[in-house]
């Protein structure tokens, strides 16, 4: 069987955009699971909402066990999801560099306080 096929174009299927990160790990799967899929990476030019999977409908059940199973976020063209754990990871650091500068500047007024 091949895997990455463009004939799935032509057949009842669901498309899917799975997240750049993600790639390899979903694909190792749908290739474990022997699930046919089409990946047009070419024709793509942005990557924003994710790299697009054709997938047959049929395989839809198997495509979500493999989605929760592995953590990986995925949408479609209708639902547009972010993953969440990057953007809280980002926000930590806002925070703490936020924090740092509010700590300098009261070290600063309290020193200078002190001088006068």
């Amino acid at each position: 069987m091949k895997v990455n096929t463009p004939k799935i174009l032509f057949e009842n299927n669901v498309k899917i955009y799975v997240l750049p990160k993600d790639k390899i790990i979903f694909e190792s799967e749908l290739e474990k699971q022997s699930i046919e899929y089409y990946c047009d990476i070419e024709n793509q030019p942005i990557f924003e909402s994710g790299i697009r999977y054709f997938i047959k409908n049929d395989d839809r059940i198997k495509i979500d066990k493999i989605l929760t199973e592995n953590e990986i976020i995925a949408n479609t063209e209708t639902i547009l999801t972010s993953d969440y754990r990057d953007e809280k990871k980002a926000m930590k650091l806002y925070l703490k560099v936020g924090g740092i500068i509010f700590v300098i500047m009261i070290l600063i007024i309290i020193v200078e306080k002190l001088i006068k």
